[in-house]
């Protein structure tokens, strides 16, 4: 049997967001119901047939927003760490905030959106055998947060990119790790100057390393000769170098790694600061270079502006 997927103008799929790391993340939304001032009034005095009506549409604002992925197709399924629904009483109208929190891979706007909604609809269910003349509107996002667009601090820095192979120097192989990082890295508005491949060579590994940081790079990637074969020297010829290492880095690397591939715990990945170059050497592989750009970015650029003094 063979599995096909639809054609672009019959496909209908969810986003895969498994290859992202768990961040916090938080979304806010907004609307409001307008209403007749004898409606609000008969609110306020809770004298609505149908008893307390924004406690009832809270508790089913809040439903809706852990019930968001049942109403909406494509929605994922999240966990959500915390959800509260706010109220504004005006003289004609209710305004309606929704806010929502999680530790996912996904963000939570919809979860926001359908709260406001549901709150909407159902301030709209408790008024209605009094209020024929009722509009719900202004539902929108107002802001969200986490994940990388909430990570980034807006520093790019100066960056180049080592690939250590003996078979792709020679011409017999094709770099694929290098180019991933490379186009990781642009995507996230930061250029990489150089990106170099050499051979398994700890003396050609430690004089380009050393250039670069006498020209001013900033964030060193190197790729490749960190297993365990008599050729992988990567970790051999840089780590004497570090002044300090990040072990954070190393660990959110392997964690994130170990999570998708067993065999992760065989490498030998380090991260470290030479001077005031931030130096990340990751394993040669294609998926590793994949892991490295969801889990640095954007969080680690946060790290040059503590190298330049300026704390956290």
């Amino acid at each position: 049997m063979e599995f096909t997927h639809l054609d672009d103008n019959g496909s209908v799929c969810m986003v895969d967001v498994s290859g992202k790391p768990p961040t916090r993340r938080e979304a806010q939304a907004t609307g409001c119901i307008i209403m007749m001032p004898e409606t609000i009034a008969l609110l306020g005095r809770d004298a609505l047939p149908k008893g307390n009506v924004l406690a009832a549409a809270k508790i089913a604002g809040i439903q809706a927003a852990k019930q968001a992925s049942n109403l909406i197709p494509l929605c994922h399924q999240l966990n959500l760490s915390w959800v509260e629904i706010l109220f504004e009483t005006l003289p004609d109208r209710i305004g309606i905030k929704a806010i929502v929190k999680t530790r996912e891979s996904t963000g939570v706007e919809m979860e926001a959106l359908a709260a406001v909604s549901v709150t909407a609809l159902t301030i709209y269910d408790m008024c209605k055998a009094v209020d024929k003349t009722m509009e719900i509107t202004g539902i929108r996002l107002e802001k969200k947060s986490g994940g990388k667009q909430g990570a980034s601090t807006g520093y790019q820095p100066r960056t180049s990119i080592l690939v250590m192979s003996d078979s792709i120097s020679r011409g017999t192989g094709i770099d694929r790790s290098g180019s991933l990082l490379r186009e990781g890295l642009e995507a996230a508005g930061c250029p990489v100057e150089q990106l170099a491949v050499i051979a398994d060579e700890p003396a050609e590994i430690t004089s380009t390393i050393d250039a670069w940081v006498a020209n001013g790079i900033e964030l060193i990637v190197t790729s490749g000769g960190t297993g365990l074969g008599p050729r992988d020297m990567t970790i051999e010829a840089i780590l004497p170098k570090f002044s300090r290492r990040l072990h954070g880095v190393e660990q959110a690397l392997f964690q994130w790694g170990q999570g998708k591939t067993r065999t992760a715990m065989l490498s030998r990945l380090a991260a470290g600061v030479i001077g005031k170059t931030m130096v990340i050497c990751l394993p040669g592989s294609p998926g590793a270079a994949g892991d490295a750009i969801e889990v640095l970015i954007p969080g680690i650029f946060h790290a040059f502006s503590m190298l330049d003094g300026e704390g956290h």
